[in-house]
């Protein structure tokens, strides 16, 4: 399925009287091919002409049309975002905010983003195959980079613009926004081993994604600056839904010497091991800590709420978009490379009962 966010259509009559770029361009006193320039984002223009071009044609009511510039450009000014719906479900809830954040940027610069489903990783190579063979698109978001990664060999093959959400494991031509999970994990291991935790345990997600090779690795440096011994019994993966986070917490408090804290590459994982512990009658915060990663909405409502570390979703997808109108318009994708931290949020799971006063919701970069 795909559908594009497009503004509203006009009839003849308004196109007729809508003003044209000859009319920018007086208004402006540049010629029209700096405003062109401008108003397609290129590099040479100065920020200032961009923003002075850009409010102008805002101010006179003008609009690009969509066809016109694909003659003249060869570009169809719309990015493409396939999301593949046939995994797991546990980012579904930042969807909205992820997809806004992308339609803001885009729509700053009269651009258009057509959206598709897919429900499988063949489906999603094939979907964007052909959006690339039907001319749908000019460049691509490539959410939940893999480890080895099919979508970015088609679209360096077929030689299209594209920035992945993540990392892969050969960055070479690639063009990426993404957050340092690894750098929250190390800091969930610290903060519990500050509170004495000496057997903290490790939920990985899914090993197929990238993020969760940089999330292990950020567990085990934390691990290894608190000066404690790796237990790979500790540490286990396939953590992407409640279910899979409950029975992976199940079998971690099931073992002989049992952690005392566990540490969740995802939220949604940590949420099923609330369960776990409830089948243990042990209580979260008290017998057992727990810290998850996403700050998904539902964590924050969890009995003690979640202690996460929170992901701006709308400005991720901004800056995914930024990146990638920067490309297309000829900019080299190892120059656009972007990394953020995501803001812890102190809550309730990662305390004892005696802490529990003295903590509120703090939100603090790692």
């Amino acid at each position: 399925m795909t559908f594009s966010l497009r503004a509203k259509s006009v009839t003849k009559s308004q196109r007729d009287k809508r003003p044209t770029i000859n009319d920018l361009s007086r208004a402006l006193g540049l010629s029209k091919g700096t405003v062109s320039r401008a108003l397609n984002d290129y590099p040479d223009i100065s920020p200032v002409t961009k923003q002075r071009v850009r409010a102008k044609a805002e101010e006179i009511g003008y609009r690009a049309l969509s066809y016109a510039q694909a003659i003249k450009t060869g570009q169809v000014r719309a990015i493409g975002l396939v999301l593949n719906l046939g995994n797991d479900n546990a980012h579904r809830p930042f969807l909205t905010n992820f997809i806004d954040g992308i339609s803001r940027a885009v729509s700053r610069q009269n651009w258009t983003l057509t959206v598709a489903t897919a429900n499988s990783e063949d489906d999603e190579l094939s979907t964007l195959s052909r959006l690339i063979a039907e001319h749908k698109v000019d460049g691509f978001i490539l959410p939940r980079s893999r480890v080895d990664d099919g979508r970015v060999h088609l679209l360096k093959a077929a030689k299209v613009p594209f920035v992945i959400f993540g990392r892969t494991a050969d960055m070479s031509g690639v063009s990426n926004f993404d957050i340092r999970g690894e750098s929250a994990m190390q800091a969930s291991v610290s903060l519990l081993a500050n509170k004495g935790h000496r057997r903290i345990a490790f939920i990985n997600g899914g090993k197929e994604y990238n993020y969760s090779h940089l999330r292990e690795q950020g567990y085990r440096d934390g691990i290894t600056q608190a000066g404690l011994d790796i237990d790979e019994a500790l540490i286990v993966s396939g953590g992407i839904t409640k279910a899979a986070g409950q029975r992976l917490g199940a079998k971690l408090l099931g073992l002989p010497q049992p952690p005392t804290a566990i540490v969740c590459a995802l939220d949604i994982a940590a949420l099923g091991v609330y369960r776990a512990a409830a089948d243990k009658g042990l209580e979260i915060g008290s017998d057992l800590a727990v810290i998850g990663y996403d700050g998904l909405p539902e964590s924050e409502f969890a009995s003690p709420p979640l202690t996460t570390f929170s992901v701006d979703m709308r400005l991720s997808g901004e800056q995914l978009a930024s990146l990638l109108l920067r490309q297309i318009n000829g900019e080299q994708p190892e120059a656009l490379r972007e990394l953020m931290d995501a803001q812890l949020m102190q809550r309730r799971s990662h305390c004892h009962r005696d802490d529990h006063e003295s903590v509120s919701t703090d939100t603090s970069s790692v």
